[in-house]
């Protein structure tokens, strides 16, 4: 059997047609309108030019159409690339210079940037839209022949994904991952007796939203997607569905529990899920509190490497702060550096054209993560730090470069430096550290309307600090970093 992700649900289609595969907001696919749909926009897409192993580009805030469009491309041996639907009309073409993609695909909100972009590229673009047109991907798909689509040259080992991290020079890289890699991750983390039936808090831009599908359909069960991670929609959705597993990043679940709770049916809910970010040990005993017949979970891992981690339910009040245990299948070292280095069958391919990058990340069969940790007696994990410089805030990466650049342009500013500060909520939030010109004034509320149309909202500083100099190494004038943050909490 090949490990190809449009297999899985081809799968499903032919045992349990009628089961739902998906939903969003009281719009249900059943498996086999889910795989009829994706071999229709399949048909459409080749019609449109997309060949093997070509990128195409998805601009969009949450739309259901996006699970069979992901299924499409992985038919035609395309390669899916999604990107951040708070991207500036900058940096989304940023990602498309990195991408070379062949065919753009874009939400409504998205469409008229998005035309732009394609203009200047010399790219055909389609809507996600409705309205009939000769853009229409799903006016285009219902004109397709519904015959099953195979590529012929597809192999589990052709890429099937394209996601998008920050660099820590500024400079986003490109993370390939195969059709092999999505179908093993797709198993990681499954641990009840019944088919999962899961609401989804991420955008499905990011590898979370994906490969929680995945899971869901290797159990031949079900996923529920929101249009965003509102605590009443996605309680909302675990009553209505009976959902037995809900993940949310730590500032979601404090959301969720800052809601009168026994306003909602959630009996249904098996598995409370968290991770992507810091979780605050007094989270960890709320939601066990609030759910005590549920499997709390707390899960480490990374796009590169998928699920490194994760600490179970019986030991998350034993081993508060701890990552967990590796998983199946997967080893993790510490170098002397106490750099956390993993080795798993479920490794990226590399990063999408740049061989540099990628040697750099992957020594020896390991790929080394840019986190410190620490192991206890007993073998758990735990994750004591960064050694690069990303920050990540709400389960979004930043590279402070990138934020430097935007902001050092601003007539106030003699010297700007962006660090990331621990935060309960958020697990980091960016700091900007400024330098000001003489005489000059500056407020956070000035420093984030400058970023706006140049970086998404999320990257913009939520602190303000001021220092007489920014310390920066002799040899090559870099910012010192976690010297700053060592002053800075010091100041707290």
């Amino acid at each position: 059997m090949s490990l190809t992700v449009d297999e899985i649900v081809r799968r499903n289609a032919l045992t349990l047609p009628d089961r739902v595969a998906v939903t969003m907001e009281g719009v249900a696919l059943t498996y086999r309108e889910l795989d009829t749909l994706a071999d229709q926009m399949a048909h459409a897409l080749r019609a449109k030019g997309l060949g093997y192993q070509e990128r195409v580009i998805s601009w969009s805030e949450n739309n259901l159409l996006l699970l069979p469009l992901f299924l499409a491309t992985a038919k035609l041996g395309a390669v899916f690339a999604p990107i951040n639907a708070r991207l500036s009309a900058n940096e989304a073409s940023k990602l498309l210079q990195l991408a070379d993609p062949a065919l753009i695909i874009a939400d409504g909100p998205h469409f008229e940037m998005g035309s732009d972009i394609a203009q200047r590229a010399g790219l055909p673009i389609l809507t996600l839209d409705e309205t009939p047109s000769d853009l229409s991907l799903p006016m285009l798909a219902r004109a397709s022949s519904t015959e099953p689509v195979k590529e012929p040259r597809l192999t589990e080992l052709d890429a099937q994904v394209l996601f998008f991290t920050s660099g820590s020079t500024g400079q986003p890289k490109g993370v390939v991952l195969s059709h092999r890699t999505n179908f093993l991750r797709g198993w990681q983390g499954q641990y009840i007796d019944e088919p999962l039936r899961m609401v989804c808090m991420f955008p499905l831009f990011h590898m979370g939203g994906f490969t929680l599908a995945l899971q869901a359909w290797q159990t031949q069960g079900e996923i529920t997607f929101v249009r965003s991670p509102v605590a009443k929609s996605l309680l909302d959705e675990v009553q209505a569905r009976r959902a037995n597993h809900l993940y949310c990043i730590p500032a979601v679940w404090s959301r969720i529990l800052a809601e009168d709770l026994s306003t909602w049916d959630l009996s249904s809910l098996k598995i409370a899920d968290t991770g992507t970010s810091a979780t605050p040990p007094e989270l960890i005993q709320a939601l066990k509190t609030q759910f005590p017949a549920s499997l709390v979970r707390v899960f480490y891992g990374s796009t590169e490497a998928g699920f490194v981690a994760g600490l179970f339910d019986v030991d998350v009040l034993r081993k508060p702060g701890s990552v967990g245990r590796p998983g199946v299948g997967v080893e993790v070292k510490l170098t002397d550096a106490g750099e956390i280095c993993v080795r798993t069958h479920a490794m990226f391919d590399g990063y999408f054209r740049n061989p540099d990058a990628t040697r750099q990340a992957i020594r020896g069969g390991w790929y080394h993560t840019g986190d410190r940790g620490a192991f206890d007696d007993e073998g758990y994990l735990y994750v004591t730090g960064r050694l690069k410089e990303i920050i990540r805030s709400g389960g979004e990466t930043i590279s402070p470069v990138e934020v430097e650049s935007a902001l050092a342009d601003h007539p106030a500013l003699r010297e700007i430096a962006v660090i990331g500060i621990p935060d309960a909520k958020w697990g980091e939030i960016v700091c900007a550290v400024a330098v000001l010109c003489e005489g000059a004034t500056l407020t956070l509320e000035a420093l984030r309307i400058h970023v706006e149309g140049k970086l998404a909202s999320y990257k913009a500083p939520r602190r303000l600090e001021f220092v007489d100099a920014i310390p920066r190494t002799a040899a090559t004038n870099q910012v010192q970093r976690a010297l700053l943050i060592e002053r800075l909490q010091l100041r707290r």
